[in-house]
């Protein structure tokens, strides 16, 4: 009890200094924050965990990154306060750690000639999305598993979630940050080459391709960040070679990583209005998702392609606010490329108002070359949903209320052995689909492998070695927190890793989740992306723990609790914690995982690890 006296004046004091403004400053954050923050929306990190970021961190989610959409209605000095009054500390000025020379690399790398090694090019590792490495990029097999051991450990400074999804190409690992800096690392030491500011969060993978500049052609590392531009700089070097906005509605963003297909770059648009929406005074809501395609030596767009209709006015909300549809159909995820019928694949996510469109929640079938619909398939209909769906006032949940179902996994396009071709995703329905490319879309089979919700189901994605298909469930539950406005992540609820048919959904294993124990902030959801070599599946979890699981009969072959204290390359303060969102990447004899998930009840952590056998 005494040291959360302590700790209660501390912040008291903490705030009084740092706002002069904190009676305006609480009120604001509680209008405009607290429904989430304290109510334990989605992915919405509480008090405890803002209160040990910094306030220039926080002030950048607002002006720059994932809140702008909810601190839009507040000046300059509003957004300060309570950027303030949330973290107890002062403005600084200071929002990014610049590496120290201590971690840059010793020697100046030479250029980049080729990717003819081992690589993970992207999201999904292919332009099909497989996320699978065969046993030559791997390096190491199904046998050495049991051997991996930690190699390094790379900490990013006041990040408190790894979301950002890494590159393997040409012997470098190429990540974005929270903090917006993109690092070009050595795969085998963790040194820094080069890194790039590019003022606003990346938590996309970067895509690695060859493209024509004016200085001829060169290899470039491609990547959207968090306000919605797309940036190409020289692979080699990081010098900037193009930058593009895709989107100017405020909340627009770039959340999915982009694909390489004859001399352009294909990516999907997302937004953050969702969340914008649980504010009974916002105008919920006009936001369109596309997809676009840029030429990729001069970031030119080439076409763009909406979702949705534009919106018009529906009326208005008991407060009188007006309220405007369609809208949303967001694409969070990265496309996958049929280079044999020259078509884009995305998969898209739901309406965040009403009337509810034809193309959210569903599979999509694009022209590469025009940009034209040639077919969609649509899993649920009527899916229109915003966060206050989940939140006591409710003025700005549409009629349908959800049951937001859209798609956070890419579509992975599938050759079977026996000719025929599939295209499978999971939805946050809990059940995967698998269409037939070749027939506009007819359903093949769907398997359910999980409840499904706001955050169930398959969250980021499976992976296939073209016989098989794995898939982790998150099911990630809440509990309420006794003697506050907010919610925990329920640590008896959520996970498992399955095994399917690919010719025909059936299931051949199921591996039941681990338990949490008496560990702290945490859950048995595995909503992170899974990765496979031969042999070998590996799926992170909320407990902190990576695991790798026999592709024969799903036994556990090694598992790593990440969920500690790190002696870090680059001599930050690093630590791990849950694991989401982007999934592992192999190559070279490598193995790499972030580590940290604040949000959703999730333990907060700022590491990039890279694992290899005998940890040599």
């Amino acid at each position: 009890m005494r040291s959360l006296i302590l700790f209660g004046v501390v912040f008291s004091l903490a705030v009084s200094v740092a706002s002069g403004q904190t009676p305006d400053a609480e009120a604001n954050f509680k209008a405009a924050c607290a429904g989430c923050h304290e109510g334990g929306m989605d992915r919405a990190p509480n008090r405890s965990v803002l209160h040990e970021m910094s306030a220039d961190r926080v002030l950048a989610a607002m002006e720059s990154g994932p809140m702008i959409s909810m601190a839009v209605r507040f000046d300059a000095k509003q957004r300060r306060d309570i950027a303030e009054f949330i973290t107890g500390k002062p403005i600084t000025g200071i929002l990014t750690t610049m590496p120290p020379a201590s971690a840059m690399c010793k020697t100046v790398p030479s250029e980049i000639q080729s990717l003819d090694g081992p690589k993970w090019n992207g999201w999904g590792m292919n332009e099909m999305n497989s996320r699978f490495q065969g046993p030559t990029g791997a390096g190491f097999t199904a046998a050495d598993v049991p051997r991996l051991k930690l190699k390094w450990a790379f900490a990013f400074p006041g990040e408190l979630t790894r979301n950002a999804a890494a590159t393997l190409a040409a012997g470098r690992l190429f990540v974005g940050s929270g903090s917006g800096l993109v690092y070009s690392l050595d795969a085998a030491s963790g040194c820094i080459h080069w890194y790039y500011d590019a003022k606003a969060a990346v938590r996309s993978a970067p895509l690695i391709a060859r493209v024509r500049t004016g200085s001829g052609m060169r290899y470039a590392v491609i990547f959207g960040d968090q306000r919605a531009y797309m940036h190409a700089l020289d692979a080699s070097t990081g010098q900037p070679l193009w930058k593009r906005q895709l989107d100017d509605y405020p909340v627009a963003r770039t959340t999915g990583s982009s694909v390489f297909y004859k001399g352009r770059v294909f990516v999907g648009v997302s937004s953050s209005e969702e969340g914008s929406g649980s504010v009974p005074t916002y105008e919920c809501c006009r936001f369109r998702g596309s997809v676009v395609a840029l030429d990729a030596g001069t970031g030119k767009i080439v076409w763009k392609r909406y979702m949705v209709d534009p919106a018009k006015p529906r009326g208005k909300n008991k407060l009188g606010v007006q309220l405007w549809g369609p809208s949303g159909v967001p694409i969070w995820s990265s496309p996958a490329v049929d280079a044999r019928l020259g078509r884009i694949y995305v998969t898209t996510g739901d309406n965040y108002s009403e009337p509810a469109s034809r193309y959210s929640d569903s599979f999509v079938a694009l022209d590469a070359n025009t940009g034209a619909i040639l077919w969609a398939r649509q899993m649920t209909a009527m899916d229109a949903y915003t966060s206050a769906c989940r939140l006591p006032d409710r003025t700005n949940c549409p009629t349908s209320n959800g049951p937001d179902f859209d798609f956070g996994s890419s579509p992975i396009l599938v050759n079977l052995p026996n000719g025929k071709r599939l295209l499978v995703a999971g939805q946050k329905s809990g059940i995967v689909h698998a269409l037939d490319p070749d027939h506009r879309g007819k359903v093949l089979w769907q398997a359910r492998v999980g409840q499904g919700g706001t955050q169930g189901g398959v969250q980021w994605g499976q992976a296939t070695d073209g016989t098989e298909l794995y898939v982790a469930n998150s099911d990630l539950g809440r509990i309420v927190v006794p003697f506050a406005n907010n919610t925990d992540a329920d640590p008896k609820r959520g996970g498992g890793m399955f095994a399917l048919r690919l010719i025909d959904g059936q299931r051949i294993w199921f591996t039941a989740p681990a338990t949490c124990g008496e560990r702290p902030r945490c859950s048995p959801a595995q909503s992170g992306a899974v990765s496979a070599i031969s042999g070998v599946v590996f799926s992170g979890s909320y407990d902190g723990h990576l695991r790798a699981y026999s592709a024969d009969d799903g036994k556990v072959v090694w598992d790593f609790d990440t969920e500690r204290a790190y002696h870090t390359v680059d001599g930050e303060p690093g630590r791990g914690g849950s694991l989401d969102g982007a999934g592992p990447v192999i190559g070279g004899g490598l193995i790499f995982v972030n580590s940290g998930y604040a949000a959703s009840g999730g333990q907060p952590g700022n590491v990039l690890l890279a694992f290899s056998v005998g940890g040599k």
